[in-house]
């Protein structure tokens, strides 16, 4: 496997350049030069409206299309009239519930997760206007001794599943426990339980927005419904894209769109207007820039050598925050302490509790003080899962999130690991 060449990572992001450690970047990740100079290009060479017969529309049209079929590729859908562009993916999962709503009846059943109000929220509003039933998947304990080690387990979800199930959402990765999901198995059991109950018909909706920064997305081979994650929070523009299976889109979608528009079997009948043209033609950046990090040029190869790198950014500050003497002093980790590619994202959480606990806003003022290192304190609108971790937690205090990506280095995460140790006086 091909090592990734941070350096040359770095190169592809000017905000770097300044020295900043950004170690927030589960809220937002740096964008790439590439996606910065499209979007200028854009609008000096082809800001017009789409679809005239003109020579600049018709550039800029072929432009936008462009940015769809990145976007595809991200999903790896089976075609660009599967996926949808919208400003955010709260946004996007709302429409979705919105043009779902015919086909949902009183007493139909929605699973979901609380690790993510995005992928929660428009389903519990759903759930308000049809009658239809809202059951949590909880996160449940994976250690005795650590009531803060959860993660989503088969074994809590299948009993939730009954003949009424309709609608099953979850996280591919939580933004606070970092842990990656296995959602091949997770859908392979959905599927059989739902129709060994005799469930008529089941819809599968997974939330990426906290996977997608780490991993190859493959909506195919997980065998799912929908499918949302964050441009901006994978190098990309402040835009959101959103997979439905044309199934779905013929068989249970109704249309949000203008009424004449022709838009029965293509997901345009989900984006009820046009999104940022200079944004969607900016997508356009991430495909090649994935397949430029190893010489196989891509994106299954772009993704492997990013996982092995977040490896080595994991493993320090996993190891220093689960020591004896962190635990001595209170800290608690937050999801599963492994470091393994295959386990979890360096989306790394904490909260200090005991005789000398710590606020989460108090770790995070340490670092706010130093300067050039950003990290955060809070729920991440993962507001559900805070709430359940404990009876005692403050919700808006929450935890303290360390999120790294690729572009990250070792030394970085030394510097982390210093302030680290000056905020819980070890």
């Amino acid at each position: 496997m091909t090592k990734l060449d941070v350096q040359k990572v770095r190169s592809h992001f000017p905000s770097l350049e300044t020295g900043y450690i950004f170690a927030d970047n589960a809220g937002g990740s740096q964008v790439t030069r590439g996606v910065v100079d499209r979007i200028t290009d854009y609008l000096i060479h082809s800001n017009v409206q789409l679809g005239a017969d003109y020579a600049i529309s018709i550039q800029s049209t072929k432009r936008v299309a462009e940015g769809v079929v990145a976007a595809q590729q991200l999903f790896n859908a089976a075609s660009v009239d599967e996926v949808v562009l919208g400003s955010s993916s709260t946004l996007n999962l709302e429409n979705l519930a919105r043009g779902l709503e015919s086909d949902i009846k009183a007493g139909d059943e929605f699973i979901i997760t609380g690790d993510h109000e995005a992928n929660a929220g428009p389903w519990k509003k759903l759930a308000q206007r049809t009658g239809a039933v809202i059951k949590l998947w909880e996160a449940t304990p994976t250690s005795h001794d650590n009531p803060y080690s959860v993660a989503l387990k088969i074994e809590d979800l299948l009993p939730l599943v009954t003949s009424k199930t309709r609608i099953v959402a979850f996280t591919a990765c939580s933004n606070i426990l970092g842990t990656l999901n296995p959602i091949a198995e997770f859908t392979k059991a959905i599927r059989k339980e739902a129709k060994e109950k005799g469930a008529a018909k089941v819809e599968i909706s997974v939330d990426c927005v906290a996977y997608a920064p780490h991993r190859r997305i493959d909506v195919q081979a997980w065998n799912i419904d929908f499918c949302v994650f964050s441009l901006y929070k994978v190098y990309g523009p402040h835009m959101s894209g959103l997979y439905v299976r044309k199934a779905a889109l013929t068989s249970s979608v109704s249309a949000l769109t203008h009424h004449f528009l022709p838009v029965d079997e293509i997901s345009y009948k989900l984006q009820p207007g046009g999104q940022g043209y200079e944004l969607v033609y900016s997508i356009t950046d991430l495909v090649p820039y994935f397949q430029s990090l190893t010489p196989e040029n891509t994106l299954e190869a772009g993704f492997a050598a990013i996982a092995e790198h977040e490896v080595t950014l994991m493993k320090p500050l996993i190891s220093f925050l689960t020591e004896q003497k962190q635990w001595d002093r209170g800290v608690r980790l937050v999801g599963v302490p492994s470091t393994s590619a295959v386990d979890r994202a360096p989306t790394i959480s904490f909260v200090v509790v005991g005789e000398k606990a710590m606020s989460s806003r108090d770790v995070v003022r340490v670092f706010d003080k130093k300067g050039q290192v950003g990290i955060r304190y809070g729920h991440f609108y993962a507001y559900t899962l805070v709430e359940h971790l404990s009876p005692d937690m403050d919700t808006a205090d929450g935890v303290v999130r360390i999120s790294l990506v690729h572009y990250n280095t070792v030394q970085e995460v030394e510097r982390i690991i210093e302030i680290l140790k000056e905020a819980l006086g070890v």
